[in-house]
């Protein structure tokens, strides 16, 4: 049978229920230590405590960075009970044992993530003492507890209770494995932090050794398909908006598929600064446009394609207001979810409250957003079997005074602007991407294909009659000009695509030929 718990060390920055724990401690005649305001908040709750200077004979200093770090108490949680040199050894060096440590960390995270904190603040919330302790007894869980969660306590308690004071070996192996996970998150936010953070870094580089940690939200009810098993994990706070940080306000449970596809949504929103919507239907946009008001780029973006907006998720670049609510619910429009800003208390009522919405619709706020708004330090990370891929991620979006004329027809402002637009928009979607804009709003979309040129015929086929007129974005050149070719067959006016074909000269001919203005961007967006 387990050691019964005769002395537990406790110092912690976050002091939920620490005293309802300490007092059930020591009515199970818990010696109790502890440390600066853990120790204070104890004395003060009128709770029988050692602090740990007395404990070992040795002071706090340096301003507490310097407190713990001692061979009483480090040989307290490491030594082995079941080996006769170690109990000899602590012995020898009048170091009694601790069964049970309860500490979590310095806010580090919380601190970055302040604005305007400075180098020193946040290097100063780098916890030392707590982790070292933490892995010692995590270490050593055979015979210590170590407790990092205010949520554990009662557990441990009723335990404690049940087991004349002991702690079983699940429950210490159980608290060791999320000991660790905490330790590995920590060290990994303060890697993250200080990569970008530090003037000596180079942010474009990446580094030999490369950590990723989250902690869990939620478990999924599964992931992309019922057979397989989810979770979704949240990293580190950059100070962007996006679905990790959104508050969610209203709706069922968000699915593995519901949650890629919100990502998608507010990705592509970013981009503008105007009044803009996106419709998004598996990761890719059926519908997107920017209107003078929320309302004229909400029905513009639905007119997109109003068969496969079912179903879908919006995003939008304005808080969601009445208008908006009442085009969606009167028109009994069906969508799994929207993340916005905000959302109006109007609009928010009777979006939960309208027929076939109500409690279903899944509702996020993310607050203000934009593009000037994106860490262009945060990674984009994709796992593949045996390892994982790393890159910067793609924020580069081409202005209409960055595109280059390839043919003898000149394109208008005009055209230049919703060439522009519609670059924009091909960038957010699968490859082979292309995409058929009017009026800032998008008229068709092909994803996916294995040829350009299938892409092509399905975007005008999705344009249906206003394809003719429409301007044409590509994320990738095109390798032949059969694809152009469809393009203007449909009716297109104008097309923007990177450029670097073997055979460009082919298809700027053909270009030439029509009278049709093609401008190059000389930057590719594939999307995989």
């Amino acid at each position: 049978m387990a050691t019964p718990v005769r002395r537990a060390l406790l110092s912690v920055s976050d002091k939920s229920d620490l005293v309802p724990f300490a007092k059930g401690l020591r009515e199970m005649g818990v010696h109790l230590l502890s440390t600066g305001g853990t120790y204070a908040k104890l004395s003060e709750a009128g709770l029988e405590v050692t602090e740990v200077s007395e404990h070992t004979g040795f002071p706090e200093m340096m301003d507490g960075r310097v407190k713990t770090l001692h061979p009483t108490i480090h040989g307290g949680i490491l030594a082995r009970r079941d080996l006769d040199t170690h109990v000899k050894a602590m012995e020898d060096h009048s170091i009694g044992p601790i069964d049970l440590v309860v500490v979590n960390l310095y806010p580090f995270e919380a601190t970055v993530a302040k604005e305007g904190v400075t180098w020193t603040e946040a290097v100063e919330q780098i916890d030392i003492g707590g982790p070292s302790m933490v892995r010692s007894a995590a270490k050593n869980h055979v015979a210590v507890g170590i407790v990092t969660d205010p949520c554990d306590y009662e557990n441990v308690l009723q335990e404690m209770k049940a087991n004349a004071g002991a702690l079983s070996d699940p429950l210490r192996y159980k608290l060791a494995l999320k000991a660790f996970a905490l330790t590995t998150n920590y060290d990994a936010n303060i890697f993250r932090w200080l990569r970008e953070n530090c003037e000596h870094s180079e942010a474009s580089a990446f580094p030999e050794h490369f950590s990723i940690s989250g902690k869990r939200v939620s478990e999924l009810r599964y992931g992309e398909n019922p057979h397989q098993s989810a979770a979704f994990y949240t990293t580190a706070d950059t100070g962007e908006a996006s679905v990790g940080t959104a508050e969610v306000l209203n709706g069922k449970a968000l699915s593995y598929n519901n949650l890629v596809d919100i990502d998608a949504a507010l990705a592509l929103a970013k981009e503008f600064a105007e009044p803009f919507v996106c419709v998004i239907k598996h990761t890719n946009p059926c519908g997107a446009a920017i209107g003078e008001t929320m309302l004229e780029a909400m029905e513009a973006a639905w007119s997109g394609d109003p068969v496969s907006a079912f179903g879908s998720v919006l995003a939008m670049t304005r808080p969601l207001n009445m208008k908006i609510a009442k085009f969606l619910v009167d028109g009994k429009r069906f969508v799994e979810a929207i993340i916005a800003p905000s959302f109006d208390a109007d609009a928010f009522e009777l979006l939960t409250t309208g027929p076939k919405w109500g409690k279903n619709v899944r509702l996020l706020a993310c607050g203000e957003f934009g593009p000037s708004g994106r860490v262009q330090a945060d990674v984009e990370v994709k796992k593949i079997i045996g390892g994982f891929l790393l890159q910067d991620r793609d924020l580069e979006a081409e202005q209409a005074g960055d595109m280059k004329v390839v043919t003898e027809a000149q394109p208008d402002q005009a055209q230049l602007d919703e060439l522009a637009f519609a670059q924009t928009i091909a960038k957010h979607v699968k490859s082979n991407a292309i995409v058929l804009t009017g009026n800032r709003t998008v008229y068709g979309v092909g994803a996916g294909q294995m040829s350009r040129v299938d892409s092509v015929r399905m975007a005008v086929l999705k344009a249906g009659d206003r394809a003719k007129g429409s301007v044409m974005a590509s994320d990738a050149f095109f390798p032949f000009p059969d694809g152009v070719e469809v393009g203007m067959e449909g009716g297109v006016v104008a097309v923007v695509e990177p450029g670097g074909s073997m055979r460009d000269d082919q298809v700027i001919e053909v270009c030439n030929q029509a009278k049709v203005p093609m401008v190059f961007t000389g930057i590719r967006h594939f999307r995989h």
